[in-house]
C-alpha cells in the first residue's frame, strides 16, 4: 500500500490508475466499520484509496478536535491488511492551503438534526469532502450508514455540484450486543459502555412496534425515549422519525404515502461521548 502525503504524490498515484477507483474518506482511529467500507469498495473497483484526515473545520471550538484519537501507524497496518491500495494522509495546510476562504452549505438539511446541535459541522464536512473528491477523482465514494444524515447530505452535495462520483452507503457494523461501532466509543468507560447499548435497544424496540403494525409517530417516539430512560440515558439531542430518502419530517399517518419509508435517528451523550445511531423501519 502506498502512503501519499501531499497532492503531488496523490496526483502521480491517480494518473497511474487504470480502471475504476473507489474512495473511503476517514478521520482515522479505524475499526471494523471502516474496514467494511474498504471491503465493499474492493468489490466494486480496481483501485481503492482511503484518506485519514482529522478535519478541523467540522469541529466547534468546544468539541473534541484536540483529543480525537489519532492512531495513524496502526490505521495504516489495518488498511494494508484489508487490501487498500493507497492511503492519503495530508496535513491541514495540504488540504486548506494558506487560508481557505470558501464555505459550502447544504441547506436546510445541514442545519437540521445534528446540525441543530453542531451548527458548523456539516459546513466543514461538505467543504473537506468536496476538496477530497476533487483531488482523488474517484468513481465511487463509500460511506457508512451509521452516519445517516452525512450520507444523505453528501449525496445531495454531489448531485448539486454535478460531481461525477457515486456515493455508496454501507450497512452499520455493530458489536455483538448491538452497539454501533464508532471511533468515539473509545471515550466510554466500562459503565458508559453498558449504558450506551440502550441506544440500540431503543431502535430495536421501535422497529418491533413498527413491524407489529404501530404507525402513530408519537407512540413510536415515546417508546424510544422510554427505553433510553430505562438505561438512564437522559442527555438526548434528538429522537426523530424522518423520511428515509430525504430526512424530511414524516407526514401524519393519514397523509403518508404507500411508499414512504421511515428512519429512526437518535443522538445522545453517554459519559463524554456523543453517540448517534439509526434504524430504517420498513
Amino acid at each position: 500500500m502506498e502512503r501519499l502525503m501531499d497532492r503531488q504524490a496523490l496526483r502521480r498515484w491517480r494518473m497511474g490508475c487504470g480502471g475504476r477507483v473507489a474512495f473511503v474518506p476517514t478521520m482515522g482511529a479505524l475499526h471494523a466499520g471502516h474496514l467494511a467500507l474498504v471491503a465493499a469498495a474492493r468489490q466494486h473497483a480496481d483501485h481503492v484509496i482511503a484518506s485519514i484526515f482529522v478535519n478541523p473545520s467540522q469541529f466547534a471550538p468546544n468539541e473534541d478536535f484536540s483529543r480525537y484519537p489519532r492512531t495513524l501507524e496502526q490505521d495504516q497496518v489495518l488498511l494494508e491488511q484489508a487490501g487498500c491500495g493507497a492511503l492519503f494522509c495530508p496535513s491541514v495546510a495540504e488540504i486548506y492551503g494558506d487560508g481557505c476562504q470558501t464555505t459550502l452549505r447544504v441547506e436546510p438539511l445541514g442545519s437540521d438534526l445534528c446540525g441543530r446541535f453542531r451548527p458548523t459541522h456539516f459546513q466543514g464536512v461538505a467543504l473537506v469532502v468536496a476538496i477530497l473528491l476533487n483531488l482523488v477523482r474517484p468513481d465511487q465514494m463509500f460511506l457508512g450508514w451509521k452516519d445517516y444524515q452525512q450520507v444523505i447530505l453528501l449525496r445531495k452535495l454531489v448531485r448539486d455540484l454535478a460531481l461525477p462520483v457515486e456515493v455508496v452507503g454501507v450497512p452499520t457494523v455493530r458489536e455483538a450486543d448491538g452497539l454501533a461501532l464508532s471511533s468515539r466509543n473509545r471515550y466510554l468507560t466500562p459503565a458508559d459502555r453498558q449504558q450506551a447499548v440502550g441506544i440500540c435497544r431503543a431502535l430495536e424496540s421501535v422497529q418491533c412496534s413498527w413491524q407489529g403494525g404501530e404507525r402513530r409517530l408519537e407512540v413510536l417516539l415515546a417508546s424510544a425515549r422510554q427505553v433510553l430512560a430505562s438505561f438512564e440515558i437522559r442527555d438526548i439531542d434528538y429522537v426523530e422519525l424522518r423520511d428515509a430518502e430525504t430526512l424530511e419530517p414524516l407526514l401524519a399517518q393519514e397523509q403518508q404515502s404507500v411508499g414512504q419509508r421511515p428512519v429512526l435517528l437518535i443522538a445522545a451523550r453517554v459519559g463524554s461521548a456523543r453517540l448517534i445511531d439509526n434504524r430504517v423501519l420498513s
